[in-house]
C-alpha cells in the first residue's frame, strides 16, 4: 500500500462515538468527523476520503439517505462505505448491502477488529487502483526512474535531517536522565531489523520498509515530551501514579506534532514509521499497554520492535530512583515478557542478537 496516510470521514450524530473513533483511528490514518450527514457533504467538497465510517440513525437525514446520494454521484460513488451502527436486525444490514456498504458493524464495536476492517477494504480499493493504473504508468515509470529516485531521496534526506535536528534540541538534550537512550535505541532497531531479513520474519512486511529510514524515524519517538514539564521529565524519584498519568501523555502529544507535520509537509514513508513508532510503543502484546490497549499483531511492527529495545535501554539505565540492571538481569525480563509486554516472535529475534545488544549499550554509554 501507499505509504501516504489514508484519509477516513467517521459520521456520526454522538459527539462521544466521534471523540473516540477520532482518538482510535488518527494513530493510524488522517481522521475527519462530521456530527451529521450534511456535514459530512459539506467536507466532500473540500477532501475526497479513501473511506466512510456511517452511522444510520440520525436526524435530518440517516445513512440509508446519506448512501444514496453518494452512490448517485459520480464523484463520491466508488468511495467505499462502513456502515457503524446500533442496529443489529438482519433486515437492516441486508438493505446496507443493498445499498452499496462494503461492510456493517455494529456497536459496541471492538478497537482492533474495526481497524481490521478498514485495512481490509483500503487494501482492495489501493489493488484495484493499482491494476488499472500499472500498465499506464509502467513506461513513464521506466523512462524516468533516474530522475525520481533521486528527487525522492532528497525530499527524504532533507525531512529527515530538519527533523532529526529538532529531536535532538528539543528531546534529548532537554531530557537530562536519559542521555544517549535515542542514539542506542537506533541502534538496537538496526541490529534487531538486520537479523529479521536474515531470518526472514515478518518479511512481507519488512519486505517494504526502506531500513535507514525506518531506523532514522526511530528517534522521533519520544518527541512528545517536550510537553512534560521539567519537574516531572528530570525528577529524582519515583513518579507519583498522578505524575506518571501526566509523563504518559508524551504518547499523544508526540503522535500530534508529527501529525501536524505531515499535514504541512508531502507524505514520507519516515514520517509514517515515526507516527506509528511514537504512537504504539508503549502497547503491550496482553493489550494492557497505552494509549490505545491494542493487542497481539494489531500493533505496528514498528511499535512492537521499539518496545523492546525502550525497555531494554531503560533497564539497563540507571536511575536516581533505581539502580541498573545487568545485561543478563535485562534479558530475561524480557524474555519472561514474552507474549505479555512483547511480541514472542520478536523476543526470539531479540535473544540471537542479545550479545550485539550488549556490545551496543557498552559503546553508547551515557
Amino acid at each position: 500500500m501507499s505509504n501516504a496516510r489514508k484519509t477516513i470521514f467517521i459520521v456520526d450524530d454522538n459527539m462521544a462515538n466521534l471523540d473516540m473513533g477520532k482518538r482510535m483511528l488518527s494513530i493510524f490514518y488522517q481522521v475527519v468527523p462530521a456530527p451529521s450527514a450534511a456535514k459530512m457533504f459539506e467536507a466532500l467538497e473540500k477532501i475526497l476520503p479513501d473511506l466512510i465510517l456511517l452511522d444510520i440513525e440520525m436526524p435530518e437525514m440517516d445513512g440509508y439517505e446519506a448512501i444514496m446520494k453518494l452512490k448517485a454521484d459520480a464523484r463520491y460513488a466508488d468511495i467505499p462505505v462502513i456502515f457503524l451502527t446500533g442496529k443489529t436486525d438482519v433486515d437492516s444490514e441486508m438493505e446496507s448491502f443493498d445499498l452499496g456498504a462494503v461492510d456493517y458493524v455494529t456497536k459496541p464495536f471492538s478497537a482492533p477488529l474495526l481497524l481490521k476492517r478498514i485495512a481490509k477494504e483500503l487494501l482492495i480499493v489501493q489493488q484495484r487502483k493499482e491494476v488499472l493504473e500499472a500498465q499506464a504508468e509502467l513506461k513513464d515509470y521506466a523512462d524516468n526512474l533516474e530522475a525520481r529516485v533521486k528527487e525522492k531521496t532528497a525530499e527524504v534526506t532533507d525531512l529527515q535531517n530538519a527533523l532529526l535536528t529538532a529531536v535532538a534540541d528539543l528531546v534529548e538534550f532537554r531530557d537530562k536522565l536519559t542521555g544517549g537512550h535515542v542514539t542506542r535505541t537506533c541502534l538496537y532497531l538496526k541490529t534487531m531489523a538486520d537479523e529479521m531479513v536474515s531470518e526472514g520474519v515478518y518479511a512481507d512486511e519488512v519486505a517494504e520498509w526502506d531500513m535507514d529510514v525506518f531506523v532514522s524515524s526511530a528517534q522521533l519517538h519520544d518527541v512528545g515530551k517536550i510537553a512534560i514539564s521539567d519537574t516531572i521529565l528530570n525528577k529524582p524519584a519515583r513518579l507519583t501514579e498522578e505524575e506518571f498519568e501526566i509523563m504518559k501523555t508524551h504518547v499523544t502529544v508526540g503522535v500530534d506534532a508529527i501529525e501536524r507535520i505531515i499535514n504541512y509537509q508531502v507524505q514520507h514513508s519516515f514520517l509514517n514509521h515515526a507516527l506509528r513508532i511514537t504512537g504504539t510503543h508503549h502497547e503491550k502484546w496482553d493489550g494492557k499497554g497505552y494509549p490505545i490497549g491494542l493487542r497481539g499483531v494489531n500493533i505496528p511492527l514498528e511499535g512492537r520492535l521499539m518496545a523492546i529495545a525502550d525497555v531494554y535501554d531503560a533497564l539497563i539505565s540507571e536511575r536516581p530512583y533505581k539502580k541498573a540492571f545487568s545485561h543478563e538481569e535485562a534479558c530475561r525480563i524480557i524474555e519472561e515478557d514474552a507474549g505479555k509486554q512483547f511480541d514472542p516472535v520478536l523476543v526470539d529475534v531479540f535473544r540471537k542478537v542479545e550479545g550485539e545488544f550488549a556490545r551496543i549499550a557498552m559503546e553508547n554509554a551515557d
